[in-house]
């Protein structure tokens, strides 16, 4: 039987999502978490692969096993995972029901800081120079007329396809003056969003025009874009299924 798993993260502490042979990730502890409960291996597969250092307000993974569901499944979970880590469902799915490929679209937010702030340390990138937030948008915009970002994505890269298509792309400002960048695609390149928002931060500094951004995407070529900015400002907020797929989830 395959069950899909809801779950949080705060990434500060790890090599990201997926199993590393030299650091500990959130794959990792959940997999040993799951094998202690059900007392044989488990193995499961995320809806994407967070970088070191991104959290994550919702992700989804499945597993499988024969095994019956403990009726106290998510309180011996959480009892045996670090507090940065929190698991909120768990429900059982069709067999061709896959938490990656299933997936119809992931939607990030990148924050940022004007001044510093301790009760966001680690949440959030300190950014204090002066920025343009309408050029930053009125290039985000045009994200959504292209799908090849090549430009943004890293070079040693193992995909078929450098395409995506981005459902919107813009820039917000709260009453902090603090920003926050909002994207949403059906798939996500690795580390595209944090390119994204460096070469976007060019932009609204000035230093890279918005006709320039849209030569960069047309560029394919990573040299083009700006730095990649910090991971720790980085979450993947919502990851989006069929209906089909939560039909036999208890509510």
């Amino acid at each position: 039987m395959r069950y899909f798993l809801e779950l949080a993260y705060r990434g500060s502490k790890y090599h990201g999502w997926q199993r590393q042979p030299n650091g500990l990730s959130v794959q990792e502890v959940l997999e040993t978490a799951l094998t202690t409960v059900f007392r044989q291996p488990i193995a499961i597969v995320g809806s994407g692969r967070t970088d070191t250092g991104v959290h994550a307000g919702q992700q989804f993974a499945h597993f499988e096993t024969d095994l019956a569901i403990p009726k106290n499944l998510l309180r011996s979970l959480n009892s045996l995972i670090p507090n940065d880590i929190a698991v909120y469902d768990c429900f059982p799915v069709r067999s061709d029901d896959h938490a990656r490929y299933t997936a119809t679209s992931r939607y990030y937010q990148y924050s940022i800081i004007r001044r510093k702030d301790p009760f966001r340390d680690g949440l959030a990138y300190l950014f204090t120079l002066p920025l343009s937030v309408d050029r930053m948008n009125e290039a985000a915009s045009l994200l959504l007329k292209h799908t090849d970002f090549e430009s943004f994505s890293k070079v040693k890269t193992d995909v078929k396809t450098f395409n995506c298509r981005i459902d919107f792309a813009y820039w917000t400002v709260d009453t902090n003056g603090d920003l926050q960048f909002h994207i949403k695609a059906n798939r996500f390149l690795h580390g595209m969003v944090r390119a994204i928002v460096g070469t976007l931060l060019d932009v609204g500094q000035n230093r890279l025009g918005v006709p320039d951004f849209e030569q960069v995407i047309l560029a394919l070529d990573r040299r083009r874009a700006g730095r990649a900015a910090p991971a720790d400002g980085l979450s993947l907020v919502e990851v989006g299924y069929p209906d089909e797929v939560f039909q036999h989830r208890a509510r």
